[in-house]
């Protein structure tokens, strides 16, 4: 088992890892010969939010070799705190490489900078990893999702966080609803208080093909009809830490059984790659 690479894009791949590392203590790293993954799916994350990202090689590495048995993929579970951390302290030219140091799996990170006197320095930092079985790596499996009804793009995630930073003082539920005429709502109601942001002419992508959904003849027709979720307000905060990351988010809409939200690193046409976030709903009436 082998893995070696240079991080090209470091600054890109802090941005990743900082934008799901609130979510729970330790991830799981899975490299594969074109893609890296980081999947976060456990049980006692906030209100059940998992995360699925899928990452170009070519957006963040360079010289990148891996070998395996399992078909050169390598998995690993790891702490996001210690990932996060060295890539904060890492430079413009960084090499990882899978070791072992006293009897303990390490992704070694050998980061060249400079001293005030203009110097080389290398520095090392070792990251404790476990590196999983095949048999383990197969039972992580995405959400189950029925078909969204509604596909819409988010205005930026940015303004999304100033709309939550004075809504989340009032509830702990908040109902995301949409049309597929370019209307987004966001909807805060309790006995004393009644909150409604809005935005009009947002794009419905069309995922029928891409995302093996199909939309009925009706649901066409009707493109008025609003579809909603409550979710927990605190899942939908620790999402929107992932605007340090994108250009293009688009939000699909299970009603009344989840929110799935891709994250596009650059653009969706052209993307290094998405985070997907899958956020359950609050079994309650529809917002």
């Amino acid at each position: 088992m082998r893995f070696r690479t240079t991080i090209d894009n470091v600054a890109g791949f802090y941005r990743v890892v900082q934008a799901i590392s609130q979510l729970q203590k330790k991830f799981v790293v899975k490299f594969t010969e074109t893609e890296m993954g980081i999947i976060c799916a456990s049980e006692v994350n906030e209100g059940g939010i998992q995360v699925w990202t899928s990452i170009k090689v070519s957006s963040l590495f360079m010289d990148y070799r891996i070998q395996s048995n399992a078909n050169n993929q390598i998995s690993m579970s790891m702490s996001a705190e210690a990932l996060l951390t060295t890539l904060r302290s890492a430079h413009f030219h960084t090499s990882c490489r899978l070791a072992k140091k006293n009897d303990r799996a390490v992704l070694s990170f050998e980061i060249i900078g400079q001293s005030r006197n203009n110097r080389n320095i290398r520095v090392t930092q070792d990251v404790r990893i476990e590196v999983m079985k095949p048999q383990d790596v197969a039972r992580l499996s995405e959400p189950l999702c029925p078909e969204p009804d509604v596909h819409i793009a988010f205005p930026p995630l940015n303004k999304l966080r100033t709309v939550m930073d004075r809504l989340k003082t009032q509830s702990d539920v908040v109902g995301i609803r949409a049309n597929r005429s370019g209307r987004l709502e966001i909807v805060v109601r309790t006995d004393n208080v009644s909150t409604e942001v809005c935005w009009q002419g947002l794009p419905n992508p069309n995922f029928g093909r891409e995302h093996g959904t199909q939309v009925s003849e009706a649901e066409e027709k009707d493109v008025q009809r609003m579809h909603g979720v409550l979710i927990s307000v605190k899942s939908f905060m620790k999402f929107l830490q992932s605007h340090v990351v994108c250009t293009t988010t688009i939000a699909c809409i299970c009603q009344s059984h989840c929110l799935i939200l891709y994250v596009y690193v650059g653009e969706a046409t052209d993307s290094g790659g998405v985070l997907t976030f899958y956020i359950p709903a609050i079994m309650d009436d529809a917002p």
